[in-house]
């Protein structure tokens, strides 16, 4: 990991080697916190947010499902996130803020303890890696099935959460794949362990719909929008397993991924396998969007103050 200089630490900037916590803090040992995953890009209007808004929300809404009200109020997080861009000299980074619960208590009962609020940025690049983004990746249908709604709360960015697409990306790791994809708990497809899942057969893009137990993802969002307005019918329906194997293509969208074709599933070649005229297309105007190319997007950035 490339390091920054500050990280915010409720309220105040840090040195990023001093941003630590107690070994007794409430969320390391029980999961009890909640995440976002945001970048900022260099566009054409200099550096910025993408779509910071809709992530802070996201934020407080997890936050909320887990009866963790945070301290801070949405502006008051986006401008400390927008300070410590600024105050670390970064034109282009990953954004993480992280809410969870301190130091004070132990036990199975989280409400007495206090809740703590941190945002890290440093430069991180694409998740699955250019290449990947450029020729598409390899992924593994996992054995594991997507946490169930009668457990958890699968539209909540939850920390604790995360361990079930870590038992995924794991196997899908040890059986030589670049990333798995979940079924949900009916056998139906999920998403990838860290992304969101577009299937495209005959011309028309299908994704899973928020019940089949998805993260409601920001990325998926603006792909949703772009391909739309691309003019591609795009439909949201629960989908099976075969269908994955009988797609002309596919490909997967989240924040640290961006959007990222796949070549093959279980050793299956998805269409020719290399990335599709569709996502290709979708691909570039996703690219366009988070640089500031298109100009009708421009109300999804958040510039940065102090950059010329």
């Amino acid at each position: 990991m490339e390091q920054a200089e500050f990280i915010w630490m409720n309220g105040e900037l840090v040195a990023w080697e001093d941003a630590t916590v107690h070994v007794l803090t409430h969320g390391l040992h029980y999961g009890t916190g909640v995440f976002e995953g945001v970048r900022c890009y260099d566009t054409e209007i200099g550096p910025a947010v993408f779509r910071h808004a809709e992530h802070v929300d996201r934020l407080h809404r997890s936050a909320g499902l887990y009866y963790m009200p945070l301290p801070y109020d949405r502006s008051q997080l986006r401008a400390a996130t927008l300070e410590l861009i600024g105050r670390n000299g970064l034109r282009e980074c990953y954004i993480r803020p992280l809410a969870f619960r301190g130091y004070g208590t132990m036990g199975l009962f989280p409400l007495e303890a206090p809740v703590d609020v941190t945002i890290a940025c440093w430069p991180w690049g694409a998740y699955l890696g250019d290449e990947g983004k450029r020729e598409g990746i390899r992924a593994k249908v996992s054995s594991w099935r997507r946490i169930s709604p009668d457990s958890l709360i699968p539209t909540a960015k939850a920390t604790g959460q995360y361990l079930n697409s870590i038992l995924a990306k794991i196997e899908s790791h040890k059986a030589g794949y670049q990333e798995a994809i979940l079924l949900d708990d009916l056998g139906n497809v999920c998403e990838g362990s860290g992304e969101n899942i577009f299937v495209v057969r005959d011309g028309v893009i299908a994704t899973p719909p928020l019940s089949a137990s998805i993260l409601d993802g920001i990325s998926r969002n603006t792909a949703i929008t772009l391909a739309r307005g691309l003019g591609y019918e795009l439909v949201e329906r629960d989908m099976t397993r075969a269908e994955l194997y009988l797609a002309d293509e596919i490909y997967l969208t989240g924040t640290a991924a961006e959007l990222v074709p796949v070549r093959e599933i279980d050793d299956h070649r998805v269409g020719t396998g290399k990335p599709g005229e569709i996502t290709i297309a979708v691909q570039q105007a996703f690219e366009d969007v988070l640089h500031g190319r298109d100009e009708r997007y421009h109300h999804w950035l958040d510039p940065v103050p102090g950059f010329s």
